[in-house]
């Protein structure tokens, strides 16, 4: 059975098995822009695609530095509900305390 792969999925990804690319019929010859090989481009060709593999490392940094802030910021939240709580809880004790005290000073 012989089936053609697509772009999207190809046969193989062994670009050696693959089947050379060859110049598209429907374009004119010769209208694609030239390459202009200068001295420095390949030097900064070679930085870009360093720059371009570090990218998801960058933005992987990032996401977990962004995660790290949401984490802390929720634990600062659940410490402060759980302060107001022990408040509100010490200031009904301290009320029942004084009711105590009143109740007792009035008999």
């Amino acid at each position: 059975m012989n089936i053609r792969g697509t772009i999207d999925r190809p046969l193989t990804h062994d670009p050696k098995k693959q089947a050379p690319m060859k110049p598209s019929t429907s374009e004119p010859a010769g209208s694609a822009i030239p390459d202009f090989a200068t001295t420095g481009a390949t030097d900064s060709r070679q930085n870009r695609t360093r720059e371009m593999q570090l990218i998801p490392e960058a933005l992987a940094r990032a996401h977990m530095h962004e995660r790290l802030h949401q984490a802390e910021r929720e634990r600062q939240a659940v410490r402060l509900a759980t302060a107001r709580r022990m408040q509100r809880r010490a200031e009904r004790a301290s009320m029942r305390a004084r009711r105590a005290l009143a109740m007792a000073v009035m008999q």
